[in-house]
């Protein structure tokens, strides 16, 4: 019989909402506890699902088997390091922390204590959906465009930590390699934090990868290209539009599959069967997770940050 896991949430917002949901929806797992300080909008969600409120982070942890963090960026690996502590397995929305001694914390800790540690970089999931996880040639190069219009969300950290994190990860993930060099430039316009950046960042293989980032853009835009030594994917993931040069069977249709209509779902259900033991790791692990925010970490540097 498929072991009942009792799962919480920490953090009442908007992610916290989506994988609060998840949990109520998936089978053999039950939505147990909501974490926020705020005590009012911790109640809100978690009447909504049935689920307790808890304003104590030991409390809340008595409660639950699985832990998701979904709270502002600078509380992840707080957060994420009492649930590991207590012995839970976690999945911590992306960044999975903000500095690299917070990272490292983390890992050792699951370690540490033999729990799953995972993070949320769920467009891991969408690339399986499309096949790229599994060509067999190392890109020439990458080039990730991802801009959107002001949102006060995910101000807590800079634009590179929020958003360019993704592609960040998808270029680590493809590379199959360390970086060797790291040039970027950026500007500030709402607050203390990157809004806007370019990098470029060169691996080991040789595979180039530029990343344009902004959350003060005029309109929405996410673009990427991949160069094969084969030929060239272009993907336009707002329009669904799919270009597919090389001779690799790619799924253009990848917006129809389960993954890809719900990468979340799916990342979140990949993380429940590493805790159950039915698969040997989550879709992302957190030493991937580290090393997408190693590079994020140094693409902030060059930037001027």
């Amino acid at each position: 019989m498929t072991q009942q896991l009792r799962a919480g949430v920490v953090g009442a917002g908007v992610f916290g909402g989506h994988h609060a949901r998840k949990y109520a929806s998936l089978p053999a797992v039950t939505l147990t506890a909501i974490y926020d300080p705020d005590e009012a909008r911790g109640q809100a969600l978690a009447g909504e699902l049935g689920a307790t409120a808890c304003t104590d982070m030991a409390a809340f942890l008595e409660l639950v088997d699985v832990v998701t963090v979904a709270s502002p960026a600078d509380s992840h690996g707080p957060a994420a390091l009492a649930a590991l502590t207590a012995g839970k397995h976690v999945y911590v929305e992306k960044p999975l922390a903000t500095n690299l001694d917070e990272a490292e914390k983390l890992t050792a800790m699951a370690a540490k204590k033999g729990v799953v540690l995972a993070c949320g970089h769920q467009e891991r999931i969408v690339f399986q959906a499309m096949g790229l996880m599994d060509v067999p040639e190392i890109p020439l190069a990458l080039e990730a465009v991802r801009r959107g219009i002001w949102n006060i969300r995910g101000t807590d950290v800079s634009c590179v930590l929020d958003l360019m994190i993704h592609d960040i990860d998808l270029a680590l993930s493809l590379a199959r390699c360390e970086p060797i060099a790291v040039e970027a430039e950026g500007r500030t316009e709402q607050g203390p934090y990157l809004d806007e950046v370019e990098a470029e960042a060169t691996f080991t293989n040789g595979m180039n990868a530029t990343f344009k980032t902004s959350r003060i853009a005029e309109a929405r835009e996410r673009t990427m290209r991949i160069v094969y030594p084969s030929g060239v994917v272009e993907i336009d993931f707002l329009t669904r539009a799919f270009r597919n040069t090389t001779p690799f069977a790619l799924n253009a249709d990848f917006t129809e599959t389960v993954q890809g209509k719900d990468p979340l779902g799916a990342n979140v259900a990949g993380f429940l069967a590493a805790v159950r033991g039915e698969v040997p790791r989550p879709p992302v692990t957190g030493t991937e997770a580290s090393l997408a925010l190693d590079l994020a970490l140094a693409v902030e540097m060059a930037a001027g940050a």
